[in-house]
């Protein structure tokens, strides 16, 4: 195998690496996906090292170490299934390194996502299911449905004008307060309460959580506590949205 190919499946490897820790993937998980693609190509004694910020690759056949930084990281299952779509067809023999590197390289920069407008709506429609679930009444529902949906909206576009963590769901969860307080004052709902927690739910950072928990139970430490942190302080900003509120009325 020529040093050309080592540093081709490095490259195969790295990218299936950064698409799957960019879109929300245990670190675990990503280290595993990484060592199959470069054994199956060949590749022995394999070290794969993922951080929820950065991950390293090497072999005892090359000479460099690979490194790659993710400053940003999103929820995108469909595009950690491609991936490992990707990778079950390396694993098989079913894909040549060039290949595969098309591939990989047409999912990271394929837009799969819902867009916009059908988020919300989605995050409205939960919003006002939770409410009713949490006890709430019927005269609850639209008040929790639009809230929802305007403060998941707002943290939206938050995130696309302002690069700052833990700020679009405090903005989010201020809009939510904000609205759920109007609909009260005005007579349209009945429990504030149970309108806020159903409008907040789609804030709430259940991937992180679930990723933290599971990197912890696999062994991997640094990036289970960093997960569980992260959740934690997108949980008190989504707090602290709503606590404004409740501070000035």
């Amino acid at each position: 195998m020529q040093v050309k190919d080592h540093t081709l499946i490095a490259k195969v490897s790295m990218l299936a690496g950064k698409i799957m820790l960019k879109s929300g993937a245990e670190t675990y998980r990503v280290e595993d996906t990484m060592n199959r693609i470069a054994v199956a190509y060949g590749l022995k004694n394999v070290q794969s090292y993922a951080t929820p910020t950065g991950i390293n690759f090497s072999s005892d056949i090359a000479t460099d170490t690979h490194f790659n930084r993710i400053s940003n990281r999103s929820n995108d299952l469909h595009k950690i299934a491609e991936v490992n779509s990707v990778s079950r067809q390396i694993t098989a023999g079913e894909l040549e390194l060039k290949d595969a590197l098309k591939k990989l390289r047409d999912i990271e920069n394929a837009k799969l996502n819902f867009p916009g407008w059908m988020q919300i709506i989605a995050a409205a429609l939960v919003s006002g299911s939770f409410a009713m679930m949490f006890g709430g009444t019927w005269p609850d529902f639209i008040p929790s449905f639009i809230a929802g949906g305007l403060g998941y909206a707002a943290m939206l576009g938050f995130e696309r004008l302002v690069e700052i963590r833990f700020m679009a769901e405090f903005f989010g969860s201020f809009i939510i307060g904000v609205t759920a307080f109007i609909f009260i004052y005005n007579g349209v709902g009945n429990e504030l309460d149970r309108i806020i927690i159903g409008a907040v739910m789609p804030l709430v950072p259940g991937l992180h959580i679930t990723n933290a928990v599971r990197d912890l139970m696999s062994g991997h430490l640094v990036a289970g506590i960093s997960k569980g942190v992260e959740a934690t302080l997108t949980a008190f900003a989504i707090g602290a949205g709503v606590a404004v509120i409740f501070a000035f009325v």
